[in-house]
């Protein structure tokens, strides 16, 4: 029996996973939560083989969660899902010590297969994103430029995409705004731009809009 933990700020996600788990006698879901302090409360009483871990998951974002479970419990495998593009965020997680990445956009068999590879310590990612991965480099301008940037980078670009200011950036992913204003440097440097308005347009060309 598998022991799974969702997490996910989405009452109707939360519940049709459960459902599409409950389908077969494989999985036990111990627990579901909404929010990243939900998560480690309930890391304190619960051990699960399998955190289903939501990118945007309220207080604390995915990956900076993601680290702090491979930290504090290095024995629990996360399986990241997200809305978000896999050309993006699937590479940055992985990184970062998820054992895959799971789009919401996949098909609902995808969530049975992928916890039950990462509950055995495999690497999953789907058929469709191996594919575009093994794409030339230069086919695909997204992927390209992303290739570029480390994991933090994209935690910054995509947080300044969605409108936060150095203060609030600095605040989400526990820098000082120093460290932010380097990141946004390294950033405009990185993608070739000079601007504010121009970053923002390629953050829109990696679609972390």
């Amino acid at each position: 029996m598998i022991k799974v933990l969702i997490a996910d700020n989405h009452p109707i996600v939360r519940i049709g996973v459960k459902e599409v788990l409950r389908s077969t006698k494989d999985f036990e879901v111990i627990n579901d939560v909404s929010t990243s302090t939900e998560l480690f409360e309930a890391l304190k009483t619960s051990t699960p083989d399998v955190v289903m871990l939501e990118m945007d998951i309220p207080e604390i974002n995915g990956i900076a969660t993601l680290r702090k479970i491979k930290l504090e419990y290095p024995n629990i495998k996360v399986l990241m899902y997200s809305g978000q593009s896999e050309d993006v965020y699937a590479l940055s997680t992985i990184r970062a010590g998820a054992f895959g990445y799971l789009s919401k956009a996949a098909d609902l068999d995808y969530i049975i297969s992928a916890i039950k590879k990462v509950s055995k310590g495999d690497m999953f990612i789907t058929n469709e994103l191996a594919q575009r991965l093994a794409f030339d480099e230069g086919t695909q301008k997204p992927r390209r430029f992303f290739r570029k940037l480390s994991t933090r980078e994209v935690e910054v670009l995509k947080m300044l995409a969605s409108g936060k200011r150095n203060k609030e950036v600095a605040q989400g992913l526990n820098l000082n705004e120093k460290t932010v204003s380097t990141y946004k440097a390294r950033l405009m440097r990185k993608l070739n731009v000079d601007n504010l308005v121009d970053l923002l347009q390629q953050a829109k060309a990696l679609e972390l809009y």
